[in-house]
């Protein structure tokens, strides 16, 4: 009988976990669903890689001091922080969805300019995504700017919104 109920407590706890780690992702204001799928099998990327719409890269970050980037970030990162930049062709449709497996700032430039995001989703605790940040943009090259990150290595998923 003892088995029993330490088999059936087992069980409880293992679904409660599994419960909570979907709330966690629920809480997000959009679905994560595409990125929880695209980010285990993401391909490797280093800094200045282009980016393809609907797929997400496994970033190899650099000392964030020694990232050119095309103009300063909004948030100036921190010493010992690390980043990078990329490339990405913006579809006619224009507005794309950036999400990020950790904690790290994203800037997005065209025409010389940083665009000003046009909506954001940050959630703790959701496993392997940080947050998730919407862009209205013109059609044509941009440029992605990731910094601030406390580690050197972020996945990055790029995304039409749905």
């Amino acid at each position: 009988m003892k088995k029993v109920a330490i088999s059936l407590f087992a069980i409880l706890a293992g679904t409660s976990f599994a419960m909570a780690g979907d709330a966690g992702c629920d809480a997000f204001k959009w679905p994560v669903a595409r990125e929880q799928a695209l980010f285990p099998a993401a391909p490797a990327a280093q800094s200045g890689a282009a980016l393809t719409v609907g797929q997400a890269v496994d970033f190899s970050l650099a000392a964030v001091d020694t990232i050119s980037f095309e103009v300063p970030p909004e948030h100036a990162p921190a010493a010992g922080t690390f980043g990078a930049t990329a490339s990405v062709t913006v579809p006619p449709e224009g507005e794309l969805q950036f999400s990020l497996s950790d904690e790290a700032w994203i800037d997005v430039v065209q025409d010389g300019q940083a665009v000003k995001s046009a909506a954001f989703s940050g959630v703790r605790t959701c496993p392997g995504i940080r947050k998730s940040v919407r862009f209205k943009l013109t059609a044509g090259t941009a440029t992605v700017q990731l910094s601030g990150a406390k580690k050197a290595d972020l996945k990055l998923a790029v995304l039409a919104p749905e």
